[in-house]
């Protein structure tokens, strides 16, 4: 029997158990603390908002894949679990400079707008070591789902030691993300280390699945070229709860791009849809 993730929802009036349980879920996250990301709103320590490019963050091409900009620069209304129970609602990218031979990004977010419920934020992602040098833009909006017990404090997190090599797995294969038999890719039921706190599907996994089926369909219509990301643009229409999850692509190519269309739906809560996605690629 599949064991449940929690609701971190259902400790609303319990704030101590909501406050460990938040660190828990926090510190096991695996989609930042794997990249290397650290927020200031959330962790202690010293403010760095860079993040280490690896060789498995890049494409083929050595390029910035689009699934580590989108996790490193989520931008779902600059909200803080601190402060509210987040939820995704959409995120773009907008691909500037493949970033090549940059080795390490810099993630300057700005706080647009934020509602009763509804939040509105953008990144610009920039080479670190030279922040003339714009890499690309992303955009989002988040929603939150209700507001956690007051006094939540920031917490000790640390990111997994991942040392660099042409020998590490691809990112697909850390967060569970595979093609299946089907001609689908998946990704697993849900477990906890790839859970928000409320207990859906975190955008990590979304991200990296969804671009790792995309590139494969793009490349199968155009001989395996190799592919560059241009651009993305990812809309989260429902909580994935139980898993596994069927990732769909479908493909259009026009000229030296190719467009793919991608949803994941989640199979074990009656195929519901629950994230529809574009891509741009271009033909090297």
């Amino acid at each position: 029997m599949t064991l449940m993730v929690r609701d971190i929802r259902e400790l609303l009036d319990q704030p101590d158990a909501y406050a460990a349980e938040l660190r828990r879920r926090w510190g096991g996250l695996l989609s930042y603390r794997y990249l290397g990301r650290r927020y200031s709103s959330m962790d202690n320590g010293p403010e760095d908002n860079t993040v280490a490019v690896r060789h498995d963050m890049r494409d083929p091409n050595g390029g910035l894949l689009l699934a580590v900009v989108g996790i490193c620069s989520p931008e779902g209304g600059a909200m803080s679990d601190l402060e509210d129970v987040p939820n995704p609602v959409v995120h773009s990218c907008q691909v500037l400079d493949s970033g090549r031979d940059v080795q390490r990004i810099e993630i300057v977010s700005e706080s647009l707008k934020r509602g009763r419920q509804f939040g509105f934020s953008r990144s610009v992602i920039r080479d670190a070591h030279d922040p003339d040098r714009v890499l690309a833009l992303t955009e989002g909006q988040g929603i939150s789902l209700g507001a956690p017990p007051e006094g939540l404090a920031k917490m000790d997190t640390a990111p997994i030691p991942v040392t660099d090599s042409p020998d590490l797995p691809p990112l697909a294969q850390v967060f569970g993300a595979c093609a299946r038999d089907d001609g689908h890719w998946s990704l697993p039921v849900l477990t906890v280390d790839v859970a928000s706190p409320d207990a859906a599907l975190h955008i990590g996994p979304q991200f990296v699945g969804l671009e790792a089926a995309a590139r494969q369909r793009a490349g199968q219509v155009v001989s395996n070229e190799p592919l560059s990301g241009l651009a993305s643009h990812t809309m989260f229409v429902a909580r994935g709860k139980v898993g596994p999850f069927r990732i769909e692509a479908n493909p259009v190519v026009a000229d030296r791009r190719v467009a793919v269309r991608a949803a994941i739906f989640d199979e074990g809560a009656d195929d519901r849809l629950i994230t529809a996605a574009s891509f741009l690629f271009s033909r090297s």
